[in-house]
């Protein structure tokens, strides 16, 4: 922490406009000796924060490597919360690489990756959660994502964290002073309020785990199997969403014997979509292997496109398939509808609510799907926007709070007496400072940051 340090900020490809980042104690001189403003009068060392100097970046020699923009933030008016000199030049690799070269020769060393941050997070410019919280930003694939994590970034989720920590140390003190100070005029420990305080936090510690998966699947996007019977279309609706022909079609049963993956984006929607072989019995054993992987995929998936021919009644194959999608994340999508209908979507709504129309060999009906997709997944619980958790460890730290919480409430069932009570407060304490960062090891610290990328 009290080394400078350096590393390019912008990705290792050519571009308009690199950015060198230099962070700590001596980033107005180590980045004075390599930056020469053009106005002779001006100084890097005499700039106050948020001051712009156009000037160029020289070798000791004198030699011109590039010109550039200097952008000066005076601690702790900075991201990390240290005097931070950003060099704006060219994009060119070559430009940006002996820019970098130059500031580790005048006495900054090379950032670790997540250093910036990490800083931040050590000089408090940043919760835990909201350092987690950078990469979601930089490795968001769909403006939903973007959405989320901009919202943790920003706060959302450490608002909600200050809110359960400010009630479980107001509880802790209430109960330390009825016991330790029994002589004053302090508010005795009414069972039947603790019991109600205890049962809004627990509530409020489940609601914010339950939210982790709508989290997730904003984040990470949602796991999709297209699943039907052979020659539904599966393929060709596979092909048609992908926009290129990913999926081999053909007029015989049984052509997609493994499942063929797909990144898509629909809408706002990340999806990692799986084409499937046909549900059906068959007496070819490779066939067979390509079922029972499309059935794995089925119990697995965040969302079921259950494909359905609209040219032909439903067969009792369709029926076996819209019944698996019972309580589950599921669209019927009614395929070949430019066919003449022989398969209304009321005759489907009662095994799968969600229905769409549409034929993927004449690419008509994208709209509906995303429609209908947005329908099941934009009310399933947790507003991301809201502040959700979102991480694994975040998770972990949430789920320890809620069962010290669940021995807690147990404890005053059972009578115990509140020093008992107050020692399973004190483990869900503990589960939530790790989670915020406020009371937090060395080596989670670490794990946090080994996700970073150099010069973030």
């Amino acid at each position: 922490m009290e080394d400078t340090i350096a590393a390019i900020s912008t990705a290792a490809a050519p571009g308009g406009i690199g950015i060198v980042r230099v962070s700590g104690g001596a980033a107005r001189a180590v980045t004075g000796r390599v930056f020469r403003p053009a106005a002779a009068k001006k100084s890097l060392a005499a700039a106050p924060g948020y001051t712009a100097l156009y000037g160029h970046i020289e070798t000791p020699a004198g030699e011109r490597v590039d010109e550039a923009v200097a952008l000066v933030f005076a601690a702790p008016n900075s991201y990390t919360g240290e005097d931070v000199v950003e060099l704006s030049c060219h994009g060119g690799l070559a430009v940006l690489r002996e820019t970098l070269r130059l500031t580790l020769a005048a006495g900054a060393r090379l950032a670790e990756p997540g250093e910036f941050t990490r800083r931040a997070f050590c000089n408090g410019k940043l919760s835990l959660t909201q350092a987690e919280a950078v990469m979601d930003v930089i490795g968001a694939e769909s403006r939903q994502a973007a959405r989320a994590a901009v919202a943790v970034q920003e706060g959302a989720l450490a608002r909600r964290l200050a809110a359960l920590r400010d009630e479980l140390t107001d509880l802790l003190a209430w109960l330390a002073a009825w016991s330790d100070f029994p002589e004053e005029e302090i508010e005795a420990v009414d069972p039947d309020t603790l019991a109600e305080r205890l049962g809004a936090l627990h509530a409020q510690t489940g609601a914010l785990i339950a939210g982790f998966d709508a989290g997730r699947v904003v984040r990470d996007g949602i796991e999709t199997v297209i699943a039907g019977c052979p020659n539904v279309g599966k393929s060709t609706l596979m092909n048609y969403l992908s926009g290129h022909e990913s999926s081999i079609v053909t007029d015989t049963p049984g052509t997609t014997r493994d499942v063929v993956r797909e990144e898509i984006q629909l809408g706002e929607w990340r999806l990692h979509l799986c084409d499937t072989a046909g549900l059906r019995q068959s007496a070819d054993q490779i066939e067979q292997f390509g079922v029972q992987k499309a059935r794995d995929r089925l119990e697995t998936a965040d969302l079921i496109l259950a494909v359905l021919d609209a040219s032909r009644p439903l067969t009792a194959e369709d029926v076996s398939l819209l019944q698996s999608c019972a309580n589950r994340k599921a669209v019927a999508v009614l395929n070949k509808c430019d066919l003449p209908p022989a398969l209304s979507p009321e005759a489907v709504r009662p095994y799968c609510p969600q229905v769409v129309c549409l034929s993927a060999a004449r690419q008509t009906g994208r709209e509906g799907l995303e429609e209908a997709i947005t329908a099941l997944f934009s009310t399933a619980g947790e507003n991301p926007a809201a502040g959700v958790l979102c991480s694994e460890r975040q998770l972990a730290c949430a789920r320890r709070m809620e069962r010290s919480l669940t021995e807690a409430a147990a404890a005053l069932t059972d009578g115990l007496t509140l020093d008992a009570l107050s020692v399973c407060l004190d483990d869900a304490l503990a589960a939530l400072l790790e989670l915020t960062g406020e009371r937090v090891t060395e080596a989670v610290t670490n794990a946090v940051f080994a996700r970073f990328c150099v010069g973030k």
